[in-house]
């Protein structure tokens, strides 16, 4: 029996000892997410504030590329790499057939199953479009046209919805012009919604294509 009772106050000591070591973790709190006054529900990031970030091992994408390209896959595809519209148009950034062709890409089907290939094709979409909108830019960064404050980045995304000629023309009308592509998105909306973020890093390529 003492055997017995000499076993027990060990292990219970042990384990009040293992435990002491254990100490609570203290979590920053920001409500972000926090969607009514009375639910007590906190999360620790995402958070809007940027000094947030600093110092964290979390990816603050405010108006850098990353966070101009996957915005705009968001907008045409929920990000979803094998995704095909009703008219046709493929992949996370939805592009058309004859669009790829430009930029060197004829297999579709090798394009549809390569999200490599769909992020090459779409900086060098950017790249060749840029060329081509290059006397725009220079023209209308920073104006007022059709109630859109104009910036690089958004137009080209207004170019990758509609085609460097829609962007031409709705510019050239001062925004009177209201271009859309197949499902009713606007170049308008597009160079509202995109503007602002940093796409400096793409140098503009007349020949600009996917190796």
């Amino acid at each position: 029996m003492l055997k017995k009772g000499f076993f027990y106050v060990c292990l219970v000591g042990i384990v009040a000892f293992i435990s002491s070591g254990f100490k609570p973790i203290k979590f920053e709190k920001y409500d972000w997410f926090h969607l009514d006054a009375n639910d007590m529900t906190y999360y620790s990031l995402p958070s809007l504030r940027h000094k947030d970030y600093i110092n964290r091992k979390v990816p603050f994408t405010g108006n850098f590329f990353i966070g101009y390209k996957e915005a705009i896959a968001f907008k045409e595809s929920q990000g979803k790499y094998r995704k095909i519209n009703g008219i046709g148009y493929m992949g996370k950034y939805q592009f058309g057939a004859e669009t790829l062709k430009t930029i060197g890409i004829f297999d579709s089907l090798s394009f549809l199953n390569s999200p490599i290939m769909q992020e090459k094709a779409f900086v060098a979409l950017l790249a060749k479009n840029k060329w081509e909108l290059k006397d725009e830019i220079a023209k209308y960064d920073g104006d007022i046209v059709g109630g859109v404050r104009v910036t690089e980045s958004g137009i080209l995304a207004a170019a990758h919805l509609g085609g460097v000629g829609s962007v031409k023309r709705f510019l050239k009308s001062n925004g009177t012009r209201k271009c859309r592509d197949g499902n009713g998105a606007s170049v308008k909306s597009y160079m509202k919604d995109f503007g602002g973020y940093e796409t400096t890093g793409i140098k503009a390529n007349k020949k600009a294509k996917v190796k």
